[in-house]
């Protein structure tokens, strides 16, 4: 298990602190954040009919089972829900795409805990949604930012999270069922981006608000193959990633816990320096 470690110990230190006081914390005033100097940020799409999945994929169902007041006099509501894994904002685990490695339930809260840096690449992807994160716009992320952290997650603004929840916009087709996967077009990482960050920058996580880590038009998804079978994971389908800064935040990304799962429902919630 690759130990999370930040170049300085400043961040992770005010992180720890703050979660060794939430419990003193419960007291505070409504809209307080138990954690000191951060203010937070829902990254997170809910989840309803509109919610964006994958063309092979059933839509997001909410069945109601009782709403209502109860034989009792009280008022009950209770609901079914039916999802896929990976729609909305979730989780890719590792096995969804590499044999042997980490099942949702597996994954240590070090990869799911962590410092955050922002790439954002708005203006390129909204110009082509073909674009692909390439090392020209890492090297020029580093030049103005320093070296990505050990153990950060690294996000990508592509700038297309303002058309969810329209299919069309966001993801290049609305249409569905196997045919639709080759119209796909929205963009990703490559894979000379993603080799560079965990073998010379020591990821652990990526994430991006986009339906895939790999562009619309990819065949072979070599970025999910390759850094999952580092047990790099990955966050699709993420929101307001333009209300976080280049460096400096936190995530807190907490899945369904889902044994033996390839990845799950996500609420992930950045930690944002309070100005």
């Amino acid at each position: 298990m690759m130990m999370l470690r930040l170049q300085t110990r400043t961040g992770w230190l005010a992180i720890a602190c703050a979660l060794s006081c939430i419990s003193a914390s419960l007291a505070a005033q409504p809209g307080d954040t138990p954690f000191p100097g951060y203010r937070a940020i829902d990254m997170t799409h809910a989840f309803d009919k509109d919610t964006i999945y994958w063309p092979t994929e059933a839509p997001f169902e909410h069945e109601e089972e009782f709403k209502g007041r109860t034989e009792g006099g009280w008022y009950y509501t209770a609901f079914r829900v039916d999802t896929a894994e990976h729609g909305g904002t979730h989780l890719d685990a590792p096995i969804h795409f590499a044999e042997g490695k980490w099942a949702a339930d597996e994954i240590p809260l070090s990869s799911l805990l962590t410092p955050a840096v922002v790439i954002d690449v708005s203006e390129q992807a909204l110009a082509n949604p073909d674009y692909r994160l390439n090392m020209a716009a890492v090297k020029d992320w580093e030049a103005q930012h320093g070296p990505v952290p050990q153990g950060a997650a690294v996000l990508l603004n592509t700038g297309y999270a303002q058309f969810w929840p329209d299919r069309m916009r966001y993801m290049g087709t609305a249409a569905r069922g196997p045919e639709a996967v080759a119209e796909l077009h929205f963009p990703g990482f490559s894979l000379e981006a993603a080799m560079f960050l965990h073998r010379e920058r020591g990821i652990v996580s990526v994430g991006l608000d986009t339906p895939s880590i790999d562009f619309g038009q990819s065949k072979d998804f070599a970025v999910h193959r390759y850094l999952y079978s580092h047990n790099v994971i990955g966050f699709e389908n993420v929101a307001n990633l333009n209300s976080l800064p280049a460096t400096g935040a936190f995530i807190i990304a907490l899945p369904m816990k889902i044994s033996g799962g390839s990845g799950g429902p996500l609420r992930i919630i950045g930690l944002v320096p309070a100005p």
